[in-house]
């Protein structure tokens, strides 16, 4: 599943390429079409983007909400856009530029009010300018669940993924199995100030890099990462193979559904 840079690099996209001017949308699949009727040729005037969600905003009629789930994908490119397939839930179309989405476990248009009750279910979003750290902190504070866990819930924090949840307890020596309620203040602001530079980055990049430049290949000497994830990182998807900082084995295990993966002499058990 796209973690939150893919979302809010997509909402820059669209900002980019679709917003402030009248816009073809269709559905040739024929899932969205009865939205798409009444959206075709109207001004986008809108873009959003919070965890994993994307909104598409069309004055009074309302907004796309998309999220991509685990098999949701998209396209962007120029005019001239390519014949679509029967698997394009939603296509829109300007003078310049094209984008297509296929998959996605939402695509559907709902109202402000709708939108705002999405936003209120989700936890602060690093990625968002001038979400709360506290509200998510307050739930952490006093919660027996791992940290990982939490990392993970976007109810909790909006956005964070398995590559940054892994990542960011690495950096910082975290052991993922720690409850909440163990970690300090200072631990969280720690956590939440690096997951904003790192989104950050993967917005601009487009990709995942965790590692600090005293760690890239060629700092170390070392073959660069072959992962068709891409982007340099410490334990993510690395089980079996040694640590980049101390040699020992990276660690995994599954945790509510997802690979966890851990260097147990870098994130020592409290």
């Amino acid at each position: 599943m796209p973690e939150g840079h893919t979302i809010h690099r997509l909402a820059q996209d669209h900002l980019e390429r679709f917003a402030g001017r009248p816009v073809s949308v269709r559905s040739p699949q024929g899932k969205f079409s009865d939205s798409s009727a009444l959206l075709d040729g109207l001004v986008l005037d809108g873009v959003d983007a919070h965890g994993k969600h994307l909104f598409l905003g069309f004055a009074e009629t309302g907004w796309i909400h998309i999220h991509l789930g685990l098999f949701g994908k998209y396209a962007l490119g120029t005019t001239p856009a390519p014949p679509p397939t029967d698997t394009v839930r939603l296509r829109l179309l300007s003078d310049t530029h094209y984008s297509d989405l296929r998959g996605p476990t939402t695509c559907a248009l709902i109202t402000g009010a709708e939108k705002q009750a999405i936003h209120d279910r989700l936890g602060p979003d690093p990625l968002r300018n001038g979400d709360d750290p506290d509200r998510a902190w307050r739930r952490i504070s006093r919660s027996r669940t791992t940290v990982a866990a939490l990392l993970m819930d976007q109810k909790i924090i909006g956005g964070v993924g398995n590559v940054y949840r892994a990542e960011v307890l690495f950096r910082h020596g975290i052991d993922p199995y720690t409850p909440g309620k163990d970690l300090t203040s200072d631990e969280w602001t720690v956590i939440w100030t690096d997951l904003v530079a790192l989104m950050r980055e993967g917005v601009r990049h487009n990709r995942i890099d965790t590692v600090r430049p005293e760690h890239t290949p060629e700092a170390m000497g070392r073959p660069p990462r072959v992962d068709d994830h891409g982007g340099e990182v410490y334990v993510y998807r690395r089980a079996t193979m040694p640590c980049h900082l101390c040699g020992t084995e990276i660690r995994t295990a599954s945790l509510a559904a997802r690979n966890l993966f851990w260097c147990p002499r870098c994130q020592p058990p409290r």
